[in-house]
C-alpha cells in the first residue's frame, strides 16, 4: 500500500495519554531531563504500535487453541463416553507437542528480543543542552534530534536547523531524493541520504505517519508466507476439510453397515481420524525454525522475518556491495597526486581539503578518511555547501573569492572532459584503489557545476580486502551460488578488488552508466559479474532483473544506497555497523558486521529446510495410509484394522522421535523444487507400500477366517516394519548417528510388541496368522524399493522435461533478442 502526502491515513488516537502543553525547545538546548520524563509518564513517548514479536499469551494461545487440538478433545470425549480410557493416550502426545512448541517459541522470542535490544537504532538527541544517544522508543514529543546520512527518521519531525536530502521510498514508494531545510517536515520511516540537521519531533508513537500506515496495513492481509508455510497451510486446510465427512461416513459404515457395535465403531473411527491428522508436523516446523533462530543468534545474527530462513536455503544468487562486504569499511588515503604542481602545490591542496571538510560534514567512509587525514585546514569563510549524492557522485563547497571546490568521481565531475585523465585514473583503479578528483569551478548547486571545471589533484584511497573474504566466496562458488558485485565505484576498481577476493568471473565487468533501459539490465545480469558506477535505483533494478529470471536473490549491504535493493531482494542482509535504514529494512542483520558469518547463516537455512522436508515425509506416510485406508474401508466390507493406542505407538517410534533427530542434523545441500512436491515424493512410496501390504493382510484374514484382533496385530507389525524402512530411506546416506537411531527405534518397537503387547491391544497369533505376517513382512522392503525406483524415474523425467522446456524458452528469447538487434 502506498500513501502520497495528500493521502494521510485516518487519525488514530493513542490510548492512555494526558494532555501536556507544548514546550517549544530550541535546537541547541532541547528538552530538559525533567520535561522528557514528564512527557514520557504522560504517554507522549515513541513506543512502537506493534511489538516485533508475539506476546507470551499469544504464543500460548496459538499452541493450545488450534483446530486440530479441538478435534483431539472431541475424539477423546467420544472415547470417554464409550468407556475406552486406554486409547486416549494420544492426548499425552498432543499435550507434549503443545508444551514443546510453547517452550521453544518462548525461548526464540527471548532470543530475538535480546538481539533486537542490542541492535536497536540509537538516535542522537539533544537534552539539557548536550547530545546523547537514546533508543528510538525512549524519545518523547518535542525531543530535538540530530540527523546525518544513513539515519532513519524515528518519528514525524520538523527541521529546525541545517539541511538534508531524504528518501521517502519506504513510505511513499517514490525513490527520488527530497531536499529538506528549516521549517520542512520529515516523515517517520524515511531516511537521510546526505546532509545534517537538527529536527523537533512533532508526532510520536501511534501518532506518527509510519505508525498510522502500520495500523492501516494490519487491516489488509499480512506479508506473504514462505513457500514451505503456504504448502503446509494448504495441506492442513485440505485435511481439516475432509476429516469431518470421512469420519462421519466411516462411523456410519462401521456401526450401521458392518454392525460392529457402538464401542468398536467409535474406536475404529477415532483411530482413522487420528491417523489422518499430522499432529506433530506443525510442531516439528515451529521447533526447527525456533532452534534455527537460536543457532543464528549464537552467530550474532538477528532475524527480522522468519521467512528469511527458508529464503536463505533457496538462494542461488548473492549480490554484494564492495565496501563493507568484500573490503573492510575503513578507508585510508593512500596518496594525493597533484595535476598542476605550479598552480596547486601540495601545501595548497592540503589547505583546500582541510577547509573543505571544515565546512562539509563527512557523511560517508570515503569523506571520513579524507577529513581525518586533513583535519586541521584553514577556516575559510564559505557560502553554500552541496553534500555528496549517489546520483551525482560528488560534493562541493562554495568559497567567496575562490569559487567552488568539488570532490568526487572523476568521470562525473569532468563529464565529457574526462578522457585526458582516464589513463592516470585507470592505473590506480586496476590496483583496486578508489580515485577521486579534486577540482575547482565558478560555483556549485545541487546536481550542477557552474563554469569551467579545472582539475587540481587525484585523491587515491584504498581499503583492504576482508581477510575471510576469499574463503567465503570460495564457499559460495562450491555451493553453486553465483556472486554479483554491485558498487558505485569505478568498474575497473571493483573488478580488481573482486579478483583479489577470489570471486569467480571477476574480470567480467560493466559500467552501469551504459545500461540505459531495463532490457539492458536484464541482459547484463546474465553476462556480467561486476557492476560499477551503479546508482541506488539501478541496484534495485539489477535485483529485480535477477528475480524475473527465476533466481532467488540475497543482497548484502550497509549503506543508504543499498536500502532499496535490500528491501526488494528475497533476503536482505545488513551489517549492524552500517546505516540505520539498511538495518531496518533487511530481513537479517549481522550484528558483528562480519561477512565471514554468511556461510554459517546460509548453511543454517539449508539445514533447517532440508531437514523439515525430510522429516515431514515421515508424517505424511501415516496420513496417506490413514486417508486411503479410510476411503477403502467405506466401500469394502473390511473393518478398520487399528485402534488409537496402536497408532500412538507407531507415531511415536517411527515418526515423532526420528523426525526430531533428523530435523536437527547438519544438511547443507541447496534446496531445490517445491516443498510439497519434495515431501510427497518422499512420502508416497512408503504410504503406498503400507496400503498395499495392509490390504493384502485384510484379504488373507478374510480368506483364512482370522480374528479382528489378529488382523490388528499383523497390521501394527507391518506398519512398524514399513515405518523403519521409511526412516532408512529418509536418513540416507547413513552414518553412525543415523544407524544408531534406526537400531534404537527397531529395538524399542520390538520390545513394545513382545513385552507390552497387552498395553497396545496386541494379541497372540495362530499358525496361519504367523504365516501371513511373515509373508507380508518379506514383501515390505521389495515393494517399497520398487516404488522408490519408479518415483525416482518419474521425478527425473519430469525434472529433465522442465529443464528442457526452460532451455527452449531461453533459446527462443535469445533468438528474438538477436533478431531485434
Amino acid at each position: 500500500m502506498k500513501w502520497t502526502h495528500r493521502e494521510q491515513p485516518q487519525e488514530t488516537a493513542a490510548p492512555g495519554r494526558r494532555e501536556m502543553p507544548l514546550l517549544h525547545p530550541t535546537a541547541d538546548k532541547g528538552l530538559t531531563s525533567a520535561q522528557a520524563k514528564a512527557l514520557a509518564e504522560a504517554g507522549w513517548d515513541n513506543r512502537p504500535v506493534a511489538s516485533p514479536t508475539k506476546s507470551d499469551k499469544q504464543i500460548v494461545r496459538e499452541n493450545l487453541l488450534t483446530y486440530f487440538n479441538l478435534i483431539f478433545v472431541v475424539l477423546a470425549v467420544c472415547l470417554l463416553l464409550v468407556g475406552d480410557w486406554k486409547d486416549m493416550t494420544f492426548l499425552f502426545i498432543v499435550a507434549a507437542n503443545a508444551v514443546i512448541g510453547i517452550v521453544q517459541q518462548l525461548r526464540s522470542k527471548r532470543t530475538i528480543e535480546k538481539l533486537t535490544l542490542l541492535s536497536a537504532a540509537k538516535v542522537r538527541t539533544v537534552r539539557d543542552g548536550a547530545v546523547a544517544e537514546l533508543a528510538s522508543d525512549a524519545l518523547v514529543r518535542e525531543d530535538v534530534i540530530e540527523l546525518t546520512a544513513g539515519c532513519q527518521i524515528p518519528a514525524d519531525a520538523t527541521v529546525l536547523t541545517g539541511q538534508v536530502q531524504v528518501n521517502e521510498s519506504l513510505i511513499t514508494g517514490e525513490a527520488d531524493a527530497i531536499a529538506k531545510a528549516a521549517g520542512d517536515s520529515l516523515l517517520s520511516g524515511s531516511f537521510v541520504i546526505n546532509g545534517k540537521c537538527r529536527a523537533r519531533l512533532d508526532q510520536v508513537g501511534a501518532d506518527s505517519y509510519a505508525a498510522k500506515l502500520t495500523l492501516a496495513a494490519k487491516k489488509d492481509a499480512g506479508p506473504g508466507k514462505s513457500e514451505m508455510m503456504r504448502s503446509l497451510d494448504r495441506l492442513i486446510r485440505f485435511i481439516g476439510v475432509v476429516l469431518i465427512p470421512i469420519g462421519g461416513a466411516l462411523f456410519y459404515n462401521q456401526y450401521a453397515v458392518q454392525e460392529l457395535g457402538l464401542r468398536q465403531a467409535v474406536v475404529s473411527t477415532v483411530a482413522a481420524l487420528i491417523g489422518m491428522i499430522p499432529e506433530g508436523l506443525f510442531l516439528l516446523t515451529s521447533v526447527a525454525l525456533a532452534v534455527s533462530v537460536v543457532r543464528l543468534a549464537r552467530n550474532r545474527t538477528l532475524i527480522h522475518e522468519m521467512n528469511a530462513i527458508e529464503t536463505l536455503a533457496r538462494v542461488d544468487v548473492l549480490c554484494v556491495d564492495k565496501t563493507g562486504t568484500v573490503t573492510s569499511p575503513q578507508m585510508e588515503v593512500r596518496e594525493v597526486v597533484p595535476l598542476d604542481v605550479e598552480a596547486y602545490p601540495e601545501t595548497e591542496i592540503s589547505d583546500i581539503l582541510g577547509a573543505f571538510y571544515r565546512c562539509l560534514e563527512p557523511d560517508n567512509d570515503t569523506a571520513k578518511a579524507i577529513a581525518e587525514r586533513y583535519s586541521y585546514g584553514p577556516a575559510w569563510p564559505h557560502r553554500e555547501t552541496v553534500p555528496f549524492s549517489s546520483a551525482t557522485k560528488w560534493s562541493a563547497v562554495n568559497f567567496p573569492g575562490r569559487g567552488a571546490y568539488v570532490l568526487g568521481a572523476p568521470e562525473y565531475v569532468l563529464g565529457s572532459e574526462f578522457a585526458p585523465l582516464e589513463k592516470r585514473t585507470a592505473y590506480y583503479a586496476e590496483k583496486g584503489c578508489r580515485v577521486l578528483l579534486l577540482a575547482q569551478c565558478d560555483g556549485a548547486e545541487p546536481g550542477r557545476l557552474i563554469g569551467l571545471v579545472v582539475p587540481i589533484a587525484l585523491v587515491v584511497l584504498e581499503n583492504p580486502i576482508r581477510p575471510a573474504a576469499p574463503k567465503v566466496f570460495d564457499y559460495f562458488h562450491s555451493q553453486g551460488v553465483a556472486v554479483k558485485v554491485i558498487s558505485g565505484d569505478n568498474p575497473v576498481t571493483v573488478s580488481a578488488v573482486a579478483a583479489q577476493a577470489g570471486i569467480d568471473g571477476a574480470g567480467s565487468w560493466v559500467d552501469a552508466r551504459e545500461l540505459q533501459t531495463d532490457q539492458d539490465i536484464a541482459r547484463a545480469v546474465g553476462e556480467y559479474t561486476v557492476f560499477g558506477r551503479v546508482v541506488p535505483n539501478q541496484k534495485r533494478k539489477i535485483v529485480r532483473a535477477l528475480q524475473s529470471q527465476g533466481h532467488t536473490v540475497a543482497m548484502t549491504g550497509d549503506g543508504v544506497n543499498d536500502v532499496l535493493a535490500l528491501k526488494d531482494a528475497d533476503c536482505g542482509v545488513a551489517m549492524a555497523s552500517g546505516a540505520d535504514a539498511a538495518c531496518q529494512v533487511a530481513q537479517l542483520v549481522l550484528l558483528d558486521s562480519d561477512f565471514a558469518a554468511m556461510p554459517k547463516v546460509v548453511a543454517e537455512g539449508r539445514r533447517v529446510i532440508n531437514n523439515i522436508q525430510r522429516a515431514s515425509a515421515l508424517y505424511l506416510v501415516k496420513n496417506i495410509l490413514s486417508f486411503f485406508l479410510a476411503i477403502i474401508t467405506l466401500f469394502a466390507d473390511f473393518p478398520y484394522p487399528f485402534v488409537p493406542i496402536q497408532l500412538t505407538l507407531i507415531s511415536a517410534l517411527t515418526i515423532g522421535v526420528p523426525s526430531f533427530f533428523l530435523a536437527l542434523e547438519p544438511n547443507h545441500d541447496l534446496v531445490r523444487g517445491k516443498f510439497l512436491h519434495n515431501v510427497l515424493r518422499r512420502a508416497f512410496p512408503g504410504g503406498l507400500t503400507a496400503i498395499a501390504v495392509i490390504l493384502f493382510a485384510e484379504l488373507f484374514v478374510y480368506t483364512f477366517g482370522l480374528t479382528l484382533e489378529e488382523l490388528s496385530t499383523i497390521c501394527v507389525v507391518l506398519m512398524a516394519v514399513n515405518g523403519l524402512t521409511v526412516i532408512y530411506y529418509a536418513a540416507r546416506p547413513l552414518d553412525a548417528k543415523r544407524i544408531a537411531l534406526l537400531v534404537t527405534m527397531s529395538v524399542a518397537l520390538l520390545a513394545a510388541i513382545l513385552f507390552f503387547g497387552e498395553v497396545f491391544a496386541l494379541s497372540g497369533l495362530s499358525f496361519a496368522a504367523w504365516l501371513v505376517l511373515i509373508v507380508l513382512v518379506l514383501l515390505v522392503v521389495p515393494v517399497q524399493m520398487t516404488l522408490e525406483r519408479i518415483f525416482d524415474k518419474c521425478s527425473a523425467f519430469l525434472t529433465a522435461r522442465a529443464e528442457k522446456k526452460a532451455r527452449r524458452k531461453g533459446a527462443r528469447r535469445a533468438f528474438r533478442k538477436q533478431r531485434r538487434r
